[in-house]
């Protein structure tokens, strides 16, 4: 009788644990999931960066300010959802000025570079910061 009741109590334990190990699964599952996702995420962010840097680069040689229209604000408007959907792992390595920086630059790409800026002249950095800061 006592071996009996030792027999249900382990069977009993054993299916707590077998519970346990299959919530714990599900919840390692989940957590792959949502990785592989940001990890997808970050590829492409990091592809998407990548092309940024690649025009910026070809006309970084004083011929940034012939860049067209159309891919300033394609820089601008990447590196604005990059900004925002990474703002946490961003948040120690992007110093306060490189954050005006970029803000200035999202804010108004087309008149970043102009001679005349609508800011003010003292927040209007240089097209070499964006390009670093990339």
């Amino acid at each position: 009788a006592r071996l009996n009741t030792e027999i249900k109590n382990l069977e009993s334990e054993v299916a707590k644990n077998q519970e346990a190990l299959d919530k714990a699964t599900a919840i390692r599952e989940k957590q792959l999931a949502e990785f592989n996702a940001e990890e997808k995420d970050l590829l492409e962010s990091i592809s998407a960066l990548k092309a940024a840097v690649t025009v910026l680069s070809k006309h970084q040689g004083g011929a940034f300010l012939q860049l067209p229209q159309s891919h300033i604000l394609s820089v601008a408007a990447t590196l604005q959802h990059e900004m925002s959907s990474h703002s946490d792992l961003l948040r120690g390595i992007i110093t306060p000025s490189q954050k005006r920086a970029v803000a200035s630059f999202i804010q108004a790409p087309q008149d970043y570079f102009d001679a005349k800026p609508t800011f003010k002249p003292s927040c209007a950095p240089q097209s070499d910061e964006i390009f670093g800061i990339l």
